[in-house]
């Protein structure tokens, strides 16, 4: 188990855990960061990691990845 910060761009991973305060928890979870979601990752820009997760498209920041075990 890694953070998402340290996944392979077009590599596709699966969520394990999604750490963090509860607020920051629900957060992830409305964008789609639930346990056995696939997730993979885009690109990295700027400090951000852009991801598609569930068919969508999102740009999270880098601390926010970092709570994302894959």
């Amino acid at each position: 188990m890694m953070p998402l910060t340290y996944a392979d761009i077009g590599k596709t991973y699966f969520v394990q855990k999604v750490g963090g305060k509860p607020e920051v928890r629900k957060h992830l979870e409305n964008l789609g960061f639930v346990n056995g979601a696939e997730v993979r990752v885009l690109n990295t820009l700027a400090g951000n990691i852009i991801v598609n997760v569930k068919e969508t498209r999102v740009a999270i920041s880098k601390e926010m990845a970092q709570k994302i075990m894959i």
